[in-house]
Order: C-alpha cells, then structure tokens, then sequence
C-alpha cells in the first residue's frame, strides 16, 4: 500500500512510541478493505511495538481503530486516511501510545479533566485541507480521556451514509448522532464547547492583564509578522485572534512565497504561530474583536473589546483582521450554507461526486474550482456576473475543453431554491434579456472574492467605499497609535508575502510611535 520511502519515514516516526499500540481491522472482500488491508499491513511493519488484528467486527467497513492492547480502542479510521489524513493517522499512533503532544499544559489539563461520556465522528474528504485539523483535535482528545471516542469517516467512500445524514459540507462533527459543529475547529474550540465554564474563565483572565505596548487583533500573515518585529524590540507584545493563521488556513496550495517553492496553508499557519511563540508573544486564541476604543489622551491607553466581555488596553494596536469570502446575498443563501452552499471546492467537492453543482464567479478562483470539480461532478454550471470571464487565458481555455461544464456571463444570481433540507438549484437573471432561467442541481460553489474584515470598527476608524481600512505608508490609520496591515487595509494586492511585509511595516511605525510618545514600559 504504502511506498518504501514513505515506509522509511514511517518507522523513523514510530521510534518515538511510548507503549505498545494495537490495530483492529474490519475488513469485507472489495477493493477499498484490500488496500486497507496494506496500509494496516505495512504500519504493522513500521515498528516491533505495533500489533494488527482483522477480525474486527465494526459496522463501518472497511476500517480500522488504534488503541493499547487490552484496552477499549477509542480513536478510529473508515476509510483510508490518506491524502491530508495520512499526518492525522501518524500523529494518532503517536499519541495512542502516550507520545506528548504540542499543545499546552492546560489545555491537556482541560481535555483529562472533562466528566461525561463523548462519541464523536467527523465527515470528512481527504481533499480537505481544513479536515485534518478537526481529525488531529478529537483523535488527541480521545487519546487523552478514556471518556471520548472519535471516528473519522471518508464521505467519499461512505456516500450512502453521508447522503443519509445529510452531510452536504466537510468537516461535519457529530456528537451522540447530532451535529456537534462544521468547519475547522482547533482543540480549544472544542473543548470550549464541552467545558461550558471555560469562556468565563478565559474572559476573567484576560481582564487582569496589563497594558500591552503592542496589541495585534488577527493572527494571520500580516498579524504574525506585526508580533515577531514589535517582540524583537523588546517590548510587551499580545495577540488576540478567533483562531490563528487567517485566511492561510484555507489555502491549498502556496507556490509564490518566496524561497519556499511549495507549501500548504495549514503548514504555513502553524510555522507562523511556531515563529511568534518563540519570541514569548502573549496569544489569544478564540477571541473576537467587537470594538475599538481610541485613547482618550496621549497618555491614556487604546482600548479593545471582546465578543467575551472582557477588554484589553494598550499603548498601540495593529488591526490585521483579513478578510473573508464575500457571500452572493441573495435569498435561499444562508438558510442553505452548509447545506449544498459552500465556499471550498477542494473540501466539499467529493461530496457532490456524480451530482450536478454551480460555480459563482469567472476569475481566477471560479474557473479553477469548476475545473477541478468537472473532474468529480455529473455537471458544472459557470455564472459570471460580467459580460466576459476574467480568468487567465490558459484557465479559460482548459474550462472551455471540458464537456460536462455550461459557462454563463451577463448573468445574476438571484435566489438560491431548495426543499427545506438541501439546495435543489437557483435561479439567475439575464443582464442583457432580462429573462429569468432556472437551473436544477444539488451544490453551489461560491467564488466571488473576499470582504474585509472591518465592520466592527465602521465609524472609529477611517474605511473606504470597499470597506477596506485606509492606511498610508507606514501603516498608519486614521486614529492616533492605530495601525494596519493586511488584506482588510487598502493595500492594492491581497498576497500573504505582501501582508507579512505590511506587518512588519505596521509593527516598526508602532514601536516608532511608542518612542515618540512614551517610553515603552
């Protein structure tokens, strides 16, 4: 199953187990139990430590659970974890065994302390980039407290089961068969879920901390690079963000970051959080922003407020927040997100696998996506608002090849159909006719660009007719001691290696600010 290189870096990972481990397989006769059959095989084969049995009597075939043996296995495989999952799988045989895993003391006290009963299963397409994260969360949590099982499902590989639970998007997190949450979470998202004191706890924390000299709200390219320049000067430094590594998170594919020929946006988002912890940057994860405060003197501090009542103070802030997917804003849209509306084609594509779906938006992102989901799909139906498709030429030209994809330009989406439970098809305008048109289909993929992630400072601070937050050279805002960097400033190109040079700008003109003000403390 495996190749030989990929099995050399198997057992030099499998050195590291701390306890013998053993894997049950349930097994039919069909080809996907044989190859599953392999991989078990050959992960037996990584490490005298690691026993494998196929007698497994799961109800999920084929797959496979990891556990000590003569214990209850509690982490569990339907399907091959392969593609984004393989790293799932290695991570779980490590943690299963007692391997120490990279989270912090707390949330590990966290995860053992809980009381209760957890059976967790996650949906999941091995093309998701987001889906190993939620996967790698509950297989530790599971790994953790004898309480809390987890299993995670291919729902390409178990379509009649995801068509039955109406599983329309990936990740899909069910808790005792209902839904527990969709999209990515980290580790401490779920355990604020289940521990329902720890926001309360979280927010009194906050509230005693001291005056920053350097505030970051978002933790992306931009809010990473602000962090480790303003923590190199030596001063107090924070970051408060939902969740660390932005937009990156959502990217498959990086091949234009400078001196790193290829990477993926999950391995970017956790060196960039890797880098600030090295400088001792105070990170505040799973905090929203909802407003901001400017200092009422020179000497008085800026003030943030969180969505969890507490607040920060500081001497400077950098707003890095980003931006977002901007949605159609038609009827029918949010009543069926997640529900055949998505936003990742590489996520939820398998999903849709023989079915019919639409792609919104001609640039660059919509041409790709209906390329990539031609290749899955029954049919792809392209609608670009404009008169023409503006997508490179080479991606129009591949678009254009393909047999199963209708291209629609002058046209408007007007309202997104379904039957109460999933998306049954939308009806878009003719811009040049006027004519209304109905199309029949079970997904819609949205790709029309972003929306920067300003609302929650309209009216404080200076924004343009885009929403975008105005800055000049030196990342400088309309208030006093606020700066920004980005993809929610106007910054004219929205690329990662410009908004990490704009933080680093942002985070520089803040220190100057400081000395120029006041004495850093």
């Amino acid at each position: 199953m495996l190749d030989a290189g990929i099995i050399d870096q198997l057992r030099a990972y499998m050195e590291r187990l701390v306890s013998p481990i053993e894997l049950v397989a349930s097994l039919t006769d069909d080809l996907e139990s044989t190859e599953l059959r392999g991989l078990v095989e050959d992960i037996a084969s990584s490490s005298a430590t690691i026993s494998a049995r196929f007698d497994g009597i799961a109800e999920r075939k084929p797959s496979f659970s990891i556990g000590r043996p003569g214990e209850p296995h509690r982490v569990a495989f339907a399907g091959l974890p392969m593609g984004h999952e393989f790293t799932s799988l290695v991570l779980a045989l490590l943690q299963v065994s007692g391997y120490p895993p990279k989270v912090s003391d707390e949330v590990i006290a966290q995860a053992e302390g809980l009381v209760g009963s957890f059976d967790f299963v996650t949906y999941v397409s091995l093309t998701c980039q987001n889906c190993p994260d939620v996967v790698q969360a509950l297989n530790l949590l599971a790994a953790l407290n004898p309480n809390v099982r987890h299993t995670m499902v291919d729902g390409a590989l178990f379509q009649d089961e995801v068509e039955r639970e109406k599983i329309m998007a990936v990740p899909t997190v069910h808790l005792a068969g209902a839904v527990f949450g969709q999209g990515r979470m980290a580790i401490e998202e779920i355990l604020a879920k289940l521990d329902t004191g720890a926001a309360e706890r979280a927010a009194a924390a906050i509230a005693e901390k001291d005056v920053f000299d350097v505030l970051v709200v978002g933790g992306g390219p931009a809010g990473a690079a602000a962090a480790v320049y303003a923590a190199r000067k030596g001063i107090r430094t924070g970051v408060v963000a939902e969740r660390f590594g932005g937009q990156v998170l959502d990217t498959m594919a990086i091949e234009n970051f400078v001196s790193v020929s290829h990477t993926e946006g999950p391995k970017l988002a956790a060196a960039l959080e890797a880098h600030v912890g090295d400088y001792g940057v105070d990170v505040m994860k799973m905090q929203k922003a909802t407003a901001l405060v400017p200092a009422a003197s020179p000497s008085d501090p800026i003030v943030v407020e969180l969505a969890s009542g507490a607040s920060l103070k500081a001497r400077s802030v950098i707003l890095s927040t980003g931006a977002r997917w901007r949605e159609m804003g038609v009827p029918g849209e949010k009543e069926y997100k997640a529900k055949g509306v998505c936003f990742c084609p590489h996520c939820d594509g398998p999903l849709f696998k023989g079915k019919r779906v639409a792609v919104i938006g001609g640039g660059n992102s919509g041409v790709e996506a209906a390329i990539d989901l031609a290749g899955i799909v029954a049919h792809v139906t392209l609608i670009e608002f404009d008169g023409r498709l503006r997508a490179d030429e080479v991606l129009q030209k591949k678009l254009n090849s393909l047999p199963n994809v209708t291209v629609h330009v002058s046209a408007r989406t007007t309202e997104v159909l379904g039957d109460g439970e999933k998306v049954t098809g939308l009806t878009y305008e003719d811009r040049l006719t006027g004519e209304i048109h109905r199309v029949a289909l079970e997904g819609i993929f949205v790709q029309i660009g972003l929306l920067p992630n300003s609302e929650w400072i309209d009216g404080t601070v200076r924004l343009s007719n885009r929403k975008e937050i105005e800055i000049d050279a030196r990342g400088a805002t309309s208030v006093p001691g606020v700066f920004a960097a980005g993809d929610a400033t106007t910054v004219p190109y929205k690329q990662i290696i410009i908004a990490m040079g704009a933080g680093a700008t942002a985070a520089l003109s803040a220190f100057d600010h400081l000395i120029r003000t006041s004495a850093p403390a």
